[in-house]
């Protein structure tokens, strides 16, 4: 499924905003993106790109895993790993060569339309807060997360991560 236009408009509605004019050469790039739910036998594809741009990230089979291509190469991922009944949004990565070309407002434009649900979550670092606000998650106290999230965000900012807890709640 090509997604180009709709991802475009689904971000400029949800107030995405790029701080650059975006030319030619970048619509015709964004425009050959493509999104899909990542076969788990495909794994140690992932587990490269992250080793070589969000190393310490441990994808897993049971995960769900989405992915961007544009034009047959690998340029972004995201993981929605289950934690007790709910879902926590994670490694979100966009290969280096590609940031700031909008990909990752894509692929979370894409989420927003085919994945996320309301009760879905994140632990957003806090230079990423408003990338997440601007695709439908607010900002919590940690106070507010559920049990077994909570024990989780307490376990990885105890190791200095500095993380924001975030709350999915869109209306279609």
């Amino acid at each position: 499924m090509y997604y180009s236009e709709i991802a475009w408009h689904s971000f400029k509605l949800l107030n995405f905003t790029h701080s650059t004019t975006v030319n030619a050469l970048e619509q015709k790039q964004m425009s050959t993106l493509l999104f899909e739910t990542l076969d788990p036998i495909k794994i140690p594809l992932i587990k490269r790109f992250y080793k070589e741009h969000y190393p310490g990230t441990k994808p897993k089979s049971d995960e769900l895993t989405i992915v961007a291509y544009d034009d047959s190469v690998l340029v972004g991922v995201v993981r929605f790993r289950h934690v007790g009944q709910l879902r926590l949004l994670t490694g979100m990565a966009i290969s280096s060569s590609k940031r700031g070309q909008g990909i990752g407002q894509q692929l979370l434009a894409y989420c927003v339309e085919h994945i996320l649900q309301n009760d879905d979550y994140c632990f957003a670092y806090s230079h990423l807060k408003d990338f997440y606000q601007n695709g439908g998650f607010k900002k919590i106290s940690p106070e507010q997360l559920p049990a077994d999230l909570k024990t989780l965000y307490q376990r990885y900012t105890q190791h200095g991560k500095d993380l924001i807890p975030m709350h999915f709640r869109y209306d279609r």
